[in-house]
């Protein structure tokens, strides 16, 4: 296979081609830059492996591309950067890995190419593109790593237990590309991430986080979740949810499986939201239901506020997991509480009362509840689907008039503050934003309406409430003008 034809910008591949033989020295992009290519994925990110000095080589690239080109250079590892428009070149020379057993960090040495792609993770990115003006785009595979893109396989080049074993985090990565390219994992290369799956332990939680939100960004992430249960991962990286898989059957009566439901919710909301948090909401909203799980005689299984309690699980699963803390952990923790107040609102009757009540909790997070809702309807039974669905439809456009009603009563909002303190003879001070504020919750909630007469009354029955008689009678007040301010 030759990929010059396939090339986007084959002027920076002629030009380091180009150095590189003036230098008397092979060249090859590999790796993921490779794979993207021949399976049609953009890419940014070009690695180039040279037979001698990946440095000498970037920095002899740097000088022709000119003085303005930065070459960032990395002596420790022996690579540098360049980058070049919205490309990222990294430089490196042929290397060979060796490992010890309890560290992840490898011992490096010089290489040829054929040791260098032998190290690689799998198959699939053990691809080389010579950039060499002779056989320029020409791939090199040594290990059938085109076979597998079109069988669509994970598979390690070498044996896969010493892959993993040297690697661990190799065992996530697989997980990751099977998840994002849509590919299964080979058979043998499945197995031994399930025998090497505790190896895991000694990967830092920032690097498994790393790999868990690029499953996550995937457009079909319950792919990798499957694999992370079926391998044995799961169990070392969040525990909490392999808790949810399995279903218990007592006096003829099961539960559903929550983990397979949970992986119909975020496939669902997945091809709704690309939005990261929202995602992680749809696999942490059962997470309360192993905890919660309880038998009752006349009702069968019961999952009783596993809500809340899931809500106060996300903390410590984030604390944990080196999740993203502030405002990323707590959308996701709200979101677990309330998710289900939308399916407990439409199993009763939809009052504008109760929809502004749902709306008043989530706030600026409703439209993203009610995708979880809507993602959580995953019954089987297609009537009772569609009618939690339609009743959806009619919460939503419920929320669009009272919304809308909201913004006019926000507009000519029926008593300010002056009329507050002339009604009830208060100076300015606190004590009238205490009653502005309950005023303005009672019209949202529909406890009164939004007329000056019912505000004047429920302002004068709750100062009643506090001891504090009104400076002018309710009467007289309702039938004066209000204040120009009101007006407006």
């Amino acid at each position: 296979m030759n990929l010059s034809e396939s090339l986007s910008t084959p002027r920076i591949f002629r030009t380091v081609g180009e150095v590189a033989d003036e230098l008397g020295r092979e060249c090859y992009a590999v790796g993921g830059f490779v794979r993207d290519l021949i399976v049609g994925r953009p890419s940014k990110d070009i690695d180039f492996v040279t037979v001698g000095s990946g440095i000498e080589l970037a920095e002899a690239v740097g000088r022709v591309l000119g003085p303005k080109t930065r070459v960032n250079v990395f002596r420790t590892y022996g690579t540098a950067q360049i980058r070049r428009g919205e490309l990222e070149l990294e430089f490196v020379g042929a290397r060979r890995e060796s490992y010890t057993r309890d560290s992840r960090n490898p011992v490096v040495e010089d290489g040829t190419l054929e040791e260098d792609l032998s190290r690689r993770d799998f198959t699939i990115n053990a691809l080389a593109m010579r950039v060499n003006n002779a056989g320029f785009g020409e791939v090199i595979d040594l290990f059938d790593g085109l076979g597998d893109i079109r069988r669509g396989v994970i598979r390690t080049p070498l044996d896969p237990d010493v892959t993993f074993s040297d690697d661990p985090l190799r065992m996530m990565r697989a997980v990751r590309f099977a998840t994002q390219l849509g590919f299964e994992l080979y058979p043998l290369t499945k197995d031994a991430i399930t025998r090497n799956a505790s190896r895991i332990e000694i990967i830092t939680r920032e690097r498994i986080k790393d790999e868990l939100f690029k499953i996550m960004a995937s457009p079909k992430p319950s792919i990798g979740w499957r694999l992370l249960l079926e391998t044995g991962l799961l169990h070392y990286i969040l525990p909490e949810l392999e808790r949810l898989k399995g279903v218990e059957v007592r006096n003829g009566r099961a539960h559903k499986d929550n983990f397979f439901h949970t992986l119909l919710v975020l496939d669902s909301v997945a091809q709704r939201s690309e939005k990261p948090e929202l995602r992680w909401a749809a696999l942490f909203h059962d997470i309360g239901k192993p905890v919660t799980k309880a038998w009752d005689q006349t009702r069968g299984w019961t999952f009783h506020n596993h809500n809340f309690i899931g809500a106060k699980m996300i903390p410590g699963i984030f604390a944990r997991a080196k999740f993203p803390q502030g405002e990323f952990m707590r959308y996701v923790a709200k979101l677990v509480e309330l998710h289900m107040r939308p399916i407990a609102l439409v199993e009763d009757e939809v009052t504008d009362s109760a929809v502004r009540r749902l709306a008043n909790y989530a706030e600026e997070d409703l439209p993203d509840l009610m995708i979880l809702a809507r993602a959580d309807i995953t019954s089987k039974d297609e009537a009772k689907k569609a009618r939690f669905l339609a009743n959806f439809d009619l919460v939503e456009e419920k929320i669009a008039v009272i919304r809308a009603k909201d913004a006019e009563r926000a507009r000519k909002f029926p008593l300010d503050g002056l009329e507050v303190m002339r009604l009830l003879g208060l100076p300015t001070g606190p004590e009238v934003g205490f009653y502005i504020k309950k005023l303005q919750q009672a019209v949202k909630d529909c406890e009164i309406d939004d007329t000056r007469e019912a505000a004047v009354r429920y302002v004068v029955s709750l100062a009643a409430e506090r001891g504090l008689a009104p400076a002018k009678a309710p009467e007289d007040f309702i039938n004066e003008a209000p204040t120009a301010e009101t007006d407006e």
